[in-house]
């Protein structure tokens, strides 16, 4: 048995369009937003350029050779086994955290309906429901991402048209013409400076966490070598349709200080077109924004444990494939882990999201690193030849992916300045030399008698 290529490109097109739209835009932009003002827009498209050189490099290594474990695979082939042992670790670690954020958050979205219900069964459930989706054929999982991304996409649409008409024209008596005075006019576009800007990076990066599940998709796509470029070349168009347009339409509406004392602005914009069960659709929208991120969050770290399994970095039991060609032990694996975050759920109180959202930005932001390190050994073990034949190449080589290296670093740095994301920046290195250990201690034989025998 070995994986289906079912996912065509619709299916990646929407896969990647909904790892971008999530808890890091519905909620994660406020902290955003509070840290730097109007500014964080600039925050966004910086960052915004930079997942794009990053993805770019992904994509040259996944169009050249497709395969499951992706960037985990490429930096053990270029990097070395302990890099790409760290690396496919680190990235289910991401995945694990960001799926406890998420689970998390759906029992709180299921409580504003059924208040009386216990938020763990809405928790538990969600998870039963979601591994079996997994389990089923890669089609089912392509099929469900279209459908939950289509609803994400045409609500943030219509409440951008919604609120280009009240900052333009108005809406009645609620919303009267507000224009776009409100990104400056409270105390400047940027009242707290570059320093803002920067306090809010590791936020933004969060926010874009999860992208490179593209570059995953890669071994279960029918022409990997068309879909996954125009996958990719899309990005730009998503980071400022849905991030940068999303945000200066709510901040022209509403002061950006004022942002978490009115609710949701998501609400607030429904709620002033007359529409009474305003609270309802948003509840319906970040539900299956969260069902969306959870379904993603299974089969992308499933897929990476499976590749990395074939390579000696984890147990062979993860190389079990059901009959329909799904690795249905890894799935089993990403579903025992929530299960636990059942039980973190109790102890975990909400002034985590912070720390949370800051550790899955420490854990993506070493992903991408490796990324583009490997593309950098990569490129340097071609001939002349070999580069000139390249089939989607990354532009602007070589000074993009250095700048690109370089702003990485500053938002490791950042969550090292603040105390709110130090713990998190410490908790990441402790992660990291753990692996280390764990892989001179038990990994690193078996990895190399793998390594040999291939």
């Amino acid at each position: 048995p070995h994986l289906l290529r079912g996912l065509n490109a619709r299916h990646i097109r929407f896969i990647a369009l909904g790892s971008a739209i999530g808890t890091g835009l519905f909620y994660g932009s406020a902290s955003a937003i509070k840290a730097a003002g109007p500014a964080v827009l600039l925050a966004y498209l910086i960052g915004g350029a930079a997942v794009f050189i990053v993805m770019r490099a992904l994509g040259e290594m996944a169009v050249r050779n497709p395969v499951s474990g992706s960037f985990g695979s490429y930096a053990r082939q270029y990097l070395g086994p302990l890099a790409g042992f760290i690396t496919g670790w680190t990235y289910t670690f991401e995945m694990v955290i960001v799926a406890l954020a998420d689970v998390t958050a759906f029992g709180i979205y299921m409580g504003l309906w059924y208040p009386d219900v216990p938020r763990w069964i809405w928790i538990l459930s969600i998870i039963f429901f979601i591994g079996a989706m997994n389990l089923c054929n890669v089609r089912v999982f392509g099929e469900m991402e279209f459908w939950l991304s289509l609803v994400k996409v045409v609500a943030i649409i219509a409440m951008m048209l919604a609120g280009a008409g009240i900052i333009f024209f108005g809406f009645g008596h609620s919303f009267p013409a507000t224009g776009l005075e409100n990104l400056w006019s409270h105390g400047g576009f940027a009242p707290n400076g570059w320093q803002g800007v920067i306090a809010s990076l590791g936020i933004v990066m969060f926010a874009f966490g999860g992208v490179e599940i593209i570059g995953v998709t890669a071994a279960e796509a029918k022409d990997p070598k068309k879909v996954i470029p125009q996958a990719i070349n899309t990005i730009p168009l998503r980071i400022i349709l849905f991030y940068v347009c999303t945000l200066a339409v709510l901040m022209a509406i509403f002061p950006w200080n004022s942002f978490g004392e009115q609710g949701s602005p998501f609400v607030l914009i429904f709620d002033g077109l007359g529409i009474p069960a305003a609270a309802t659709i948003l509840n319906i929208i970040v539900i299956s924004a969260s069902i969306s991120a959870i379904n993603s969050d299974i089969f992308g770290a499933g897929r990476m444990m499976y590749g990395m399994s074939k390579e000696g970095l984890a147990p062979k039991s993860f190389q079990r494939i059901a009959s329909n060609s799904v690795p249905w032990m890894t799935v089993v694996v990403m579903g025992g882990a929530l299960l636990a975050a059942v039980v973190l759920n109790y102890l975990i109180p909400e002034q985590v999201f912070v720390l949370i959202a800051s550790l899955a930005a420490f854990a993506t932001v070493w992903v991408w690193l490796m990324i583009l390190l490997s593309h950098f050994a990569m490129r340097r073990g071609l001939s002349a030849e070999e580069r000139s034949q390249i089939a989607f190449p990354i532009p602007f080589w070589p000074v993009a992916p250095l700048l690109t290296l370089l702003f990485m670093g500053l938002v490791i740095a950042v969550l090292g300045m603040f105390a709110e994301t130090r713990m998190a920046l410490i908790a990441g290195l402790v992660w990291l030399g753990l692996l280390t250990v764990v892989w001179y201690a038990r990994v690193r034989k078996t990895a190399l008698q793998v390594v040999t025998e291939q």
